[in-house]
């Protein structure tokens, strides 16, 4: 069990830094004027975006493996799960804003995407007292 708790929180680490880093890259996409740029940042988006998903996917994989698998139970567990659930929308929205900046069709600004930004880091730390503290 401690294995994969160990590999559990490596991959969540990891998926929360694509989380982290990926909307960042769009605040800078949607302040670039020059094409040549645009196109780098497209590419760097969808190289992350590809290298970050199945990181998330393993993580949420052997997060519901400790959850079934070894019986964890509380009302703490559900509010984790419906934030991680929320994670996944996010992330999932982080691909259309990719593909959206891919294909031209950007319509946010920087501020929207500094913002934006912030949300994981939000999640991050409720899930983190969540599952220290187990406060329900």
């Amino acid at each position: 069990m401690l294995t994969v708790k160990a590999l559990h929180i490596i991959l969540v680490t990891s998926w929360f830094a694509g989380l982290f880093y990926l909307p960042r890259l769009f605040v800078n996409h949607a302040m670039v004027e020059d094409a040549a740029t645009r196109e780098r940042l497209a590419l760097m988006e969808f190289k992350l975006y590809r290298f970050m998903t199945p990181l998330g996917i393993l993580a949420v994989g052997l997060g519901f493996w400790l959850w079934f698998g070894y019986g964890f139970a509380g009302g703490w567990l559900h509010a984790k799960t419906a934030l991680v659930v929320g994670l996944i929308g996010y992330h999932l929205y982080c691909g259309k804003l990719m593909r959206d900046f891919a294909a031209g069709k950007n319509t946010k600004s920087h501020v929207w995407f500094r913002v934006f930004n912030e949300i994981p880091v939000v999640v991050l730390l409720v899930v983190v007292f969540l599952v220290v503290l187990k406060p329900f």
